[in-house]
């Protein structure tokens, strides 16, 4: 593994644990270079769902979009990078379960409101005002008393 500090190839494995529901393996690493610490994460590799935009193109699904969705969202707000973490690791074994090759967008921005509800309700009104593109204050409104209840 590859230092992402100085780039140097020699890396030792610190500590090994393995996730509560057991889906992946944490591995905390040391460069014997620079000394410096870093975090790995070991994962099956595995097909998710092709998403299908609204304009019909079809792009690959990617975990990185996901998790700087939620982190937009959830900018300046007290819930922990484990949270969002656990959030993307819930939405992705949602994907997988379905059981499909193709999956609509707005599918997983439902999955991803429904996780933000979960976490942060800050965090759920700022994404659902973008991803539902408001066009008056009184359909933002109407979110925020739902929230509220």
């Amino acid at each position: 593994m590859k230092c992402p500090f100085c780039g140097n190839a020699d890396t030792q494995v610190v500590e090994t644990r393995v996730a509560e529901d057991g889906d992946f393996i944490r591995r905390r690493r040391q460069c014997a270079a620079c000394e410096k610490r870093f975090t790995t994460y070991e994962r099956p590799d595995v097909t998710f769902p092709a998403v299908v935009k609204k304009d019909g193109r079809r792009i690959e699904y990617q975990r990185e979009k996901l998790l700087a969705s939620l982190n937009l969202a959830l900018r300046k707000r007290p819930v922990s990078t484990e949270q969002i973490d656990s959030a993307v690791e819930r939405i992705e074994e949602k994907l997988l379960n379905l059981g499909v090759r193709e999956i609509a967008s707005n599918r997983i921005g439902e999955l991803v409101m429904r996780e933000l509800k979960k976490l942060d309700k800050v965090a759920y009104v700022r994404f659902a005002s973008v991803y539902r593109s408001f066009e008056d204050i009184d359909e933002f409104k109407t979110l925020v008393d739902e929230v509220r209840r």
